[in-house]
């Protein structure tokens, strides 16, 4: 999904939502008649509005012979329309809790299976992602940090990080979850092969516990391989 904050800015709309609401309440794929009927609107409104969320990723279509005939002189599917299998994901700031909890689950499983500490595998699996995120970004630090919701900010020839994915994660289990975050941002380092910085905590109030150090000759607006 494109902007999740428009598809749920999308269900402002009183009619729509009472539409959207209906079709995922039915166990299976609803008619725009029978969606209309159900919200008493007309069948031209009820189709202008969910042709809109499925538009937004809200809702899929369907297209199915409702009279269980096939074969010639069955008629055309009806088109119908049910729950989108996209998960619309807002949060002001960024969190990413789910992302974390498949890290703890993966961790903890696998130190089940090998005996090995769940806090080295954390840490082994963190940094290995950060470097999977690298693979994906631009090649310029800032702007990778930016799209994973750390919100970096330059001063002093730091780069400071305004917002932490996993802010109430790190309040309750802080040595865990700051160290896990740790290896995450020194994967993506390494993965963009930014040269010149170096990763470390230290926390501070109003931002994330990982600073990000710049040697002299990085200190720039943007830093890029």
């Amino acid at each position: 999904m494109d902007d999740p904050v428009a598809a749920v800015a999308a269900l402002d709309e009183p009619t729509r939502r009472r539409l959207y609401d209906f079709v995922v309440r039915q166990s299976t794929p609803t008619g725009k008649d029978e969606a209309a009927a159900a919200v008493a609107v007309p069948r031209t409104t009820a189709g202008f509005h969910l042709d809109k969320l499925v538009e937004m990723g809200l809702l899929d279509v369907v297209h199915e012979r409702r009279t269980g005939r096939s074969g010639p002189g069955a008629g055309r599917p009806a088109k119908l329309y049910r729950r989108s299998d996209s998960q619309i994901e807002v949060s002001l700031p960024d969190r990413r809790y789910e992302a974390a909890s498949h890290l703890l689950t993966d961790a903890l499983l696998e130190a089940q299976a090998t005996g090995e500490a769940p806090r080295e595998i954390l840490n082994r699996r963190a940094y290995e992602w950060g470097a999977d995120l690298a693979a994906q970004a631009s090649g310029v630090l800032t702007e990778a940090l930016e799209d994973f919701g750390f919100e970096p900010r330059q001063q002093d020839g730091a780069i400071l990080l305004g917002n932490c994915p996993f802010h109430s994660l790190a309040q309750r289990h802080t040595e865990l979850v700051c160290g896990m975050n740790l290896c995450l941002v020194s994967g993506l380092l390494d993965g963009i092969e930014a040269s010149g910085v170096s990763a470390r905590l230290d926390p501070s109030p109003g931002h994330c516990c990982v600073r990000l150090d710049q040697a002299p000759s990085s200190r720039s607006p943007s830093v890029s391989r």
